[in-house]
């Protein structure tokens, strides 16, 4: 029977290829393993505190967009503004706010509108002004005027196009990153022999953290139970994921919420897409396409400490939306790029890199629904075991708890950051009921993205209602 004979085929096609992605799986834990080693011997070299006192630490500038953010942008700002760095400059993008985000700017921290230098080497919408202070201890401040792009990427660019340092820092206004975030990261691009195109550090979720004026007082763990279970995302993904890709220069995604970059090469590379639904995945692809074009030698690095904290998505509806949104911007640029899938001319990125996220990413949601269907027609026409289903899924479900539960001590084991075993306690809980909660909804949201960019449906990005912070 054609059935029969189809189903006995996937049946043999998914094991060879679970398999394959369980091993991958093992030896990023093991690079990871390594990676964080060889990152936490190398930290004590050379002190932070002698580079934050040097005269010679590289230029940075911070951008962050901002829309209609009139109920915190003074704090945000102020925390951006008390960053320990010697030399850098904090550019805010008031992305044509219809509230009084630019009015709060004005008058708190005494801007007037100056003469500018603006040289649109990446096309944004039109900037309207720039604005300085009169007081000289926010002379670090810029603040860029703007029409509405309806994207962060437009706005991100207006900030690139204005900023004066050579490394620009991309973050979100609502963000709040630690002390040492411009340290952390921009010693990177002056300590290694190739040179350093992008660097990204972890990111963990806000979300019932205490803040205070801007600045994050108590980290605690979520306690809303969609924003839980992506804390749980989150830590194994950037542990385990990005550290091993960082060790072997695989680096494909640097967070939009996080990411300082070599201005020279964004720009090249023709900075952000607008009309992108992935744009720090898109960015990072151009900007290797730029250095295999050079023929240059370059890293992308990330390092393993917690820098930024944002408030993740804390209802279904935005979560929802907002990985729709991130599934349809995978199948944006691996469509857009997909003559360097394959071509030896792109290096590492050609050969290994877009396959596996071609292969091991973007098909994943797909063979996990076949895979589902495959079962209940196994059921159906070949008379399956149900004894023989389980333990193969149970094997499966091990395999990823082991793994989760391994990134959620190593990471407490090594930074600490939960206050209590209860914090953990729960952490732990909510690992065990992930795949029966949370993965479902990612996995069917992936395939709405995927469904969206297929029919070419347009996309709305909406607002995601934020909560606040325990202040």
């Amino acid at each position: 029977m054609i059935i029969e004979d189809i189903l006995k085929n996937f049946e043999g096609f998914v094991i060879v290829y679970a398999s394959i992605y369980i091993l991958i799986f093992i030896l990023m834990a093991f690079v990871s393993f390594f990676a964080i080693k060889i990152y936490n011997n190398a930290k004590y070299t050379i002190k932070d505190d002698v580079l934050v006192n040097s005269n010679d630490m590289v230029g940075v500038s911070i951008v962050a967009p901002a829309f209609n953010e009139e109920l915190n942008i003074v704090y945000n700002v102020k925390s951006l503004l008390s960053l320990n760095y010697p030399n850098y400059e904090v550019v805010i993008v008031n992305d044509g706010s219809t509230d009084s985000t630019l009015q709060k700017l004005i008058d708190e921290f005494e801007l007037v509108k100056v003469n500018f230098f603006y040289e649109e080497k990446i096309k944004t919408k039109p900037v309207r002004a720039h604005y300085k202070s009169t007081n000289p201890i926010y002379s670090k401040l810029l603040v860029v005027d703007k029409e509405n792009g309806k994207s962060k990427a437009d706005a991100s660019n207006a900030g690139i196009n204005s900023s004066k340092f050579p490394l620009f820092l991309c973050t979100d206004v609502d963000c709040i990153l630690r002390n040492d975030t411009i340290l952390k990261l921009a010693k990177l691009f002056m300590g290694n022999k190739e040179r350093v195109i992008a660097a990204g550090a972890a990111i963990r979720a806000s979300n019932s953290c205490e803040v205070k004026d801007g600045f994050l007082v108590k980290i605690h763990y979520p306690k809303n139970w969609w924003a839980s279970f992506q804390e749980i995302e989150y830590v194994r993904s950037f542990l385990l994921g990005r550290m091993a890709w960082s060790q072997v220069n695989g680096l494909l995604l640097v967070s939009g919420g996080l990411g300082m970059f070599d201005k020279e090469i964004a720009i090249e590379a023709g900075g952000y897409w607008a009309k992108s639904l992935g744009e720090d995945i898109e960015l990072i692809t151009r900007m290797r396409k730029v250095m295999s074009r050079r023929k240059e030698k370059f890293r992308i690095v990330y390092i393993p400490e917690s820098l930024c904290w944002t408030e993740v998505p804390a209802s279904l509806k935005s979560f929802w939306r907002q990985r729709v949104r991130w599934g349809r911007g995978l199948a944006q640029t691996l469509f857009i790029h997909r003559s360097m899938i394959f071509n030896p001319k792109y290096g590492v990125t050609g050969l290994v890199l877009l396959p596996y996220y071609l292969i091991f990413e973007f098909l994943v949601p797909i063979i996990e629904l076949l895979g589902l269907i495959g079962i209940v027609l196994g059921f159906i026409f070949l008379e399956i075991s149900f004894l023989g289903v389980f333990k193969m899924v149970f094997l499966v479900y091990c395999f990823y708890l082991q793994i989760t539960i391994l990134s959620v001590l190593w990471d407490q084991w090594i930074y600490g950051h939960y206050s209590n075993l209860k914090e953990m306690l729960h952490l732990l809980i909510k690992a065990i009921l992930e795949p029966f909660i949370y993965h479902p909804f990612s996995l069917f949201a992936s395939l709405k993205g995927y469904l969206n960019f297929l029919l070419k449906k347009e996309h709305k990005w909406g607002v995601m209602l934020r909560q606040g912070f325990t202040r």
